[in-house]
Formats: C-alpha cells, sequence, structure tokens
C-alpha cells in the first residue's frame, strides 16, 4: 500500500482495512503456532530417537516439555485476543497437510518419513510467516496513515472515543 491510495481513503475506510487486515493475522498467527507445536512435537520425536530415549506410552505424557523449552523471541506487539473457527480455511489447510504427511503416526514412521514431517510443518510455518510481516507492514502503514492525520489535524482525535 503506497501513499497515494492512503490518502485517497476516508478514516473510515483506513481504519476497517487496519481492522480487516489484523483479523487476518490472527488467523494467520493462530495457524503459524499451531503448526509451530506440531513442529516441536515431531523435532522431539527426532531428538528421542537420536539419543535413543524409550517411547514414553503417549506424545502427551511428554507435552509439558515439549513445550516448555524456551524458544526466544515473540512478537512486542501486544496479544489480542483471537477466535479462530476450526473450520478457517487456514485451520483446515494445516490438518490437510498433517493428515497427508502422516502426522499423527510420528511415532511409526522411519526417519526419512519423520524428516519429512519436519520439512513440510518448517515449510507451512515458514509461509505463514511470510505471510504475517506482510500483513504487519500492511497494518503498520494504515496506522502511520493514521497518526499523520491525527497529528496533522486532518482527522477529530475525538472520533476515537466514538469508534
Amino acid at each position: 500500500m503506497n501513499k497515494p491510495e492512503l490518502s485517497s481513503l476516508s478514516l473510515v475506510e483506513i481504519r476497517q482495512q487496519r481492522s480487516d487486515l489484523q483479523a487476518q493475522e490472527d488467523a494467520v498467527s493462530f495457524v503459524r503456532r499451531m503448526a509451530q507445536g506440531r513442529l516441536d512435537i515431531a523435532r522431539d520425536e527426532q531428538r528421542r530417537r537420536a539419543d535413543n530415549t524409550p517411547i514414553s506410552t503417549t506424545v502427551t505424557t511428554n507435552l509439558a516439555g515439549i513445550f516448555g523449552q524456551e524458544h526466544g523471541g515473540g512478537s512486542a506487539r501486544p496479544p489480542r485476543e483471537t477466535n479462530i473457527s476450526p473450520d478457517h480455511e487456514l485451520v483446515r489447510e494445516l490438518e490437510r497437510l498433517c493428515e497427508d504427511i502422516g502426522f499423527g503416526s510420528l511415532r511409526s514412521l522411519d526417519d526419512e518419513s519423520l524428516d519429512q514431517i519436519v520439512t513440510s510443518l518448517l515449510a507451512f510455518e515458514n509461509q505463514r510467516s511470510a505471510e504475517r510481516r506482510q500483513l504487519f507492514d500492511q497494518i503498520d502503514a494504515l496506522t502511520v496513515e493514521l497518526v499523520r492525520r491525527y497529528k496533522d489535524g486532518g482527522a477529530d482525535i475525538d472520533s476515537l472515543l466514538n469508534d
């Protein structure tokens, strides 16, 4: 989104576009986190095999340990409440991917198939990360335009209270 396009939009349109993009980003971030969790589970299985650790009764036995590992980073943006439907197209896409690559059978797969699961989930997560960065860029551009208008007097600050 470039400046000439933004300058032709009304405040209401800018706010609506930003809200729509934030909703898209919420969905992308949610599914990205789901993919990261599954990737962590698959990588933990790789570590278990590399260390020759015996199989515990279920994967869920180890979830606290798997998800409790510090991965660092995270968005500096404040969190927003998200309510993403299990029927959302990105959720369904991740579910189809997991089904296609055999994620539900991690413990019974050979090492090559397990490596393919990690590769596929990583590619999916990287794609969502790129989408997320693009959405943030667009959201930031809209926010900059809103701030500019408020600073320049092109928008009434009291209108924020009415929205």
